[in-house]
């Protein structure tokens, strides 16, 4: 018996284009005086930013589409019509607005200006280096006019430190790379450098005038990628980071700049300090909540089903209960002036996202500036609901189950939908994806397997040589209960994902090809020993502990025919299931040939597949027309394959 959605209970289909398109608003965030609130709007198709005062009218009319007409006071700030904006900021003092853009998806970021009391003037990229790429920047209240940045302009594999000017865009040389820095910080009278030994174990030394003092060592296996995060203390002496040493579990310490000593200063019970997922990926605020003003320590971030935070500023801690009123998500990003009196504030939830406030301390008045998607009714949006199931060796599998409304939930065509990284984790979250699928009349199961971050080092650390392996076995084995639980159909099960899920969406076609009716590739690996030889070169001497400790090192003959042996591509004459391959031309982490090798090799024996390249995107598509077409092409694909629903 299969189950279809009941046109006479369940909710109205809702088009692709009012999940996958522009947010009316999103992202806001107050300027430092306290009387501007910069945010992302559309123009000409494309997410801008855009500025209005605080004390306006926030009213927005709007069509039901979320295509804003804003109410006369908002200025325009940026008029980039060829690529969404995704990451601003403001300067320490406020008086520009900063913004990061790379060229169709390569990931060559550049860091723009933009002047908000001269919106019609245009804007000037700050670092105009072909080929070049901005790592990192760092502001600071000493230093308002000034920024910190990493660029590989000398040399593509490695970052130099320079002082940039940014109302001349001047630079001038801070440090230059030796040959082994992976990454640089800077603190109010210091400059440190981090290097990653062989064997992998980082070292954090002070910087002084091309001599090294070491200050600290870290343990590579538990900090695959460096410190994270990675912030100094106001006074510079000190520097706070995630540590494990000692624990399973990561906790915020401080090292002293000095000694290198340790200590403490917060930790949760049972749950790791929300990273390294926020400090990778910039739609999540950090697990650090700092003031702007002074960057002293206001809040710290925690992460089990859902969102703890623990105030460590006794401000601050009148204010977060106060906050966590106005919603009955988990607080996500946070802006407030320099006298913590006015914030600004949006929320994650898994039907209602992004939804945003403002609250005045001092008052104790609050109100709701808008929702990003207002033609989306949360009532008839899928919940998220967060289960623990067990892989086949006793390790507990933190999954997500989302269905469809108004279904009864029995033997459903079901996605296995399995998250990036893998140094990555699903949370309780609003995914357009999820609920793209559930809208369709599909269960959607969501699993953490081993490899994921956020679980404690041993979840993570379990996934070591298991490519293909036992981080396979986890998502079979979610799955089978599943099924034994009744809701999933086993004759009708797709496996998805993109990055490392789409490797495992391959992985799962070739390896177990009678569990999966259909299988979706999103900018998938298909060969290990290619993934890791086109490392980019500034990231190669930073891969030790995760690709190399992970999924093998291609220069030793024996990990190298391991490799081969765990890539789907040594096995894609075992295919049988319908095959969709979605991939950006621009992919500089995972090359279109990890594609196109697939998709040649299937076609070259008649198998079905289906693939859709596209030339002006990279690693995830940005622009809202790249994603209508992308899950168009799903929702269809899916539906021949799974039976579910297509919106026509």
């Amino acid at each position: 018996m299969t189950t279809t959605p009941d046109p006479t209970t369940a909710p109205d289909l809702i088009a692709v284009e009012d999940l996958f398109g522009l947010p009316t608003r999103s992202r806001a965030v107050l300027s430092p005086d306290g009387t501007q609130v910069a945010y992302l709007a559309p123009w000409r198709d494309r997410l801008n930013v855009f500025v209005r005062d605080l004390d306006s009218d926030w009213a927005t009319p709007d069509d039901g589409h979320g295509h804003m007409n804003d109410p006369a006071g908002a200025r325009r700030i940026t008029a980039d019509a060829r690529r969404n904006i995704d990451s601003f900021f403001w300067s320490a003092d406020g008086r520009y607005l900063l913004f990061l853009q790379d060229t169709d998806g390569d990931e060559n970021w550049h860091l723009h200006r933009a002047d908000p009391t001269r919106p019609d003037e245009p804007v000037v990229d700050l670092t105009p280096f072909p080929g070049v790429r901005l790592l990192q920047a760092q502001l600071s209240p000493e230093r308002p006019r000034g920024a910190v940045v990493q660029l590989n302009l000398r040399r593509p594999d490695l970052a130099d430190v320079f002082e940039l000017d940014l109302a001349t865009a001047e630079l001038t040389t801070v440090a230059e790379n030796p040959g082994d820095v992976v990454g640089w910080l800077h603190t109010a009278d210091r400059l440190l450098a981090l290097t990653t030994e062989k064997g992998g174990d980082h070292v954090l030394s002070r910087w002084d005038r091309g001599e090294r003092q070491p200050i600290a060592r870290f343990s590579g296996t538990d900090h695959p990628f460096g410190l994270q995060p990675a912030v100094p203390t106001p006074d510079g002496t000190g520097l706070w980071t995630g540590s494990s040493r000692g624990s399973d579990r990561t906790r915020l310490v401080r090292v002293d700049l000095d000694t290198g000593e340790q200590a403490g200063v917060d930790s949760h019970f049972t749950f790791d300090l929300d990273t390294p997922r926020p400090e990778a990926d910039p739609r999540f605020p950090s697990s650090l909540i700092l003031h702007p003003g002074t960057g002293n320590l206001l809040g710290v971030r925690y992460l089990g089903e859902r969102q703890e935070i623990h105030a460590l500023d006794e401000r601050f801690a009148e204010v977060l209960p106060r906050l966590a009123e106005l919603s009955d998500g988990d607080l996500a990003h946070v802006s407030c002036d320099t006298t913590a009196r006015l914030w600004v504030v949006d929320f994650t939830h898994d039907r209602n996202p992004g939804v945003t406030w403002f609250y005045d301390h001092a008052t104790g008045a609050s109100r709701r500036l808008f929702r990003p998607f207002p033609h989306l009714d949360p009532t008839t949006l899928a919940p998220v609901t967060p289960v623990t199931l067990t892989a086949r060796d006793g390790l507990d599998l933190p999954c997500h189950v989302t269905l469809p409304v108004g279904v009864k939930p029995r033997r459903l065509p079901t996605v296995l939908l399995v998250h990036g990284g893998p140094w990555y984790r699903d949370s309780w979250t609003f995914d357009p994806e999820v609920q793209l699928l559930a809208n369709r009349g599909y269960a959607v199961l969501q699993v953490n397997f081993r490899g994921s971050t956020g679980y404690g080092n041993a979840h993570t650390q379990a996934a070591i040589g298991q490519f293909a392996g036992r981080m396979h076995d986890d998502l079979i084995d979610a799955l089978d209960q599943a099924v034994e639980q009744g809701w999933a159909d086993p004759d009708r099960v797709a496996i998805y994902g993109s990055s490392y899920g789409g490797y495992a969406a391959l992985v799962g076609a070739a390896f177990t090809p009678d569990r999966f009716a259909a299988a979706v590739s999103y900018t998938g690996m298909s060969d290990l020993v290619d993934l890791v030889e086109s490392v980019v070169p500034f990231a190669r001497r930073s891969v030790e502990n995760s690709y190399l400790r992970y999924i093998g090192d291609p220069e030793n003959p024996d990990q190298r025919a391991d490799m081969l042996a765990r890539s789907p591509i040594s096995r894609v004459d075992d295919i049988t299931a319908p095959v969709l391959l979605v991939h950006g031309a621009n992919d500089v982490r995972v090359d279109r040939r990890h594609s196109d090798r697939v998709a040649q090799a299937l076609r070259s024996r008649g198998a079905e597949v289906e693939y859709l390249l596209n030339e002006r995107e990279g690693h995830w598509f940005i622009n809202p027309d790249s994603n209508i077409e992308l899950y168009r092409t799903l929702e269809r694909f899916l539906a021949r394959h799974l039976g579910g629903i297509t919106h026509t």
